[in-house]
């Protein structure tokens, strides 16, 4: 492979480590390469590009509803066993774990 091929070939890898969204590791890891590699190639590449890039990129986001929040949890007491319920759990197992609590605490 000459150079000119292996920088095609970095250019397109880091387009594609770009659009993914992972970290440098997570991308190495899934594509087999290591990140020294890629940190070499992203340096390499930008340096070879005097002249920044004057365009602003725009990304959209979506806010979840800020009053709700995943880690928001409660803790239930039956005796001296509890339990942690998340928001998103299913009732009717929780019922059916709370009438095993009831028998056993």
């Amino acid at each position: 492979m000459d150079k000119n091929e292996l920088r095609r070939e970095w250019e397109q890898r880091i387009a594609d480590y770009r659009a993914s969204g992972l970290t440098q590791a997570k991308w190495c890891e899934r594509n087999r390469l290591k990140v020294h590699q890629l940190k070499y190639w992203l340096k390499r590449l930008e340096g070879s590009n005097a002249t920044p890039n004057p365009s602003t990129k725009w990304a959209s986001v979506v806010m979840a509803d800020p009053s709700i929040h995943e880690e928001d949890s409660i803790q239930v007491k039956i005796g001296e066993c509890s339990i942690e319920v998340k928001q998103g759990f299913n009732p009717s197992l929780f019922a059916d774990v709370v009438k095993v609590l009831k028998t056993l605490c």
